[in-house]
């Protein structure tokens, strides 16, 4: 066989691998038959299908009435004259269901500790962080910077942002704090959330330390406030 048969061979593929009985009874799509009736909806009248899953699978505070603007092709406007909130769709509308006591969050923290939150304990802690925010005087529309390492509070404080209608900008923690203050100015940060330390291979490495070494570097009079979580009991 020459070397471009030997291509031409792998290109195709006719295996068909059948997903386990017990994954597939569990599936959301339950078999070819539905995924077809799907595809077919969506053919028959696909605004239509779209507007009609939005209004099943998610709350809204304001309902829309327009599902799809093409006025301004290529920049299409959705469900532009509807308002949600995120955090409402991921939390708030399990509640009172059998979700709310399911495990919203697996978190395996460096030294292999396994915590596991549940819908409702996501919700109890996200309502409080929003809170605290607000307090310090966050409010909808501002900008945030979350400069967190990878916990459970990182996404307690990019809910609580949404909660709050604050919009919020993830900076990996492995950043220096040169790029820490350019995103910072960049987005008109009011608020930076942070934790003191975070865990990487058994070390504790500096997260509020370079978040202080950012703010000194200038320029970034816009924020108001910095929170930080006591990831390590290290000062």
């Amino acid at each position: 066989m020459s070397n471009s048969a030997a291509i031409e061979s792998v290109l195709v593929e006719n295996r068909v691998f059948a997903p386990p009985a017990a994954m597939a009874k569990a599936a959301r799509v339950s078999g070819m038959p539905m995924y077809q009736a799907m595809c077919a909806s969506f053919e028959r009248d696909f605004e239509g299908t779209w507007a009609r899953l939005a209004r099943e699978n998610l709350v809204w505070s304001k309902p829309f009435t327009k599902t799809l603007n093409q006025s301004k092709k290529p920049f299409y406007k959705w469900f532009e004259d509807g308002q949600l909130n995120a955090s409402a769709n991921c939390l708030d509308r399990h509640m009172g269901t059998r979700t709310e006591n399911k495990t919203a969050i697996i978190f395996e923290a460096d030294d292999g500790k396994v915590t596991k939150v549940s819908y409702k304990a996501l919700l109890q802690r996200v309502s409080q962080f929003a809170n605290a925010l607000k307090a310090q005087g966050v409010k909808k529309g501002d900008r945030v910077l979350v400069y967190m390492p990878m916990t459970i509070e990182g996404v307690v404080a990019m809910q609580a942002c949404a909660r709050i209608g604050a919009t919020h900008s993830v900076v990996f923690g492995g950043f220096s704090a040169k790029s820490l203050q350019e995103r910072i100015m960049d987005a008109g940060a009011v608020a930076v959330i942070t934790a003191n330390f975070q865990m990487r291979g058994g070390k504790e490495l500096p997260l509020k330390a370079i978040v202080d070494e950012a703010l000194a570097m200038g320029g970034c009079e816009c924020v108001k406030h910095v929170l930080v979580f006591e990831r390590t009991a290290s000062a």
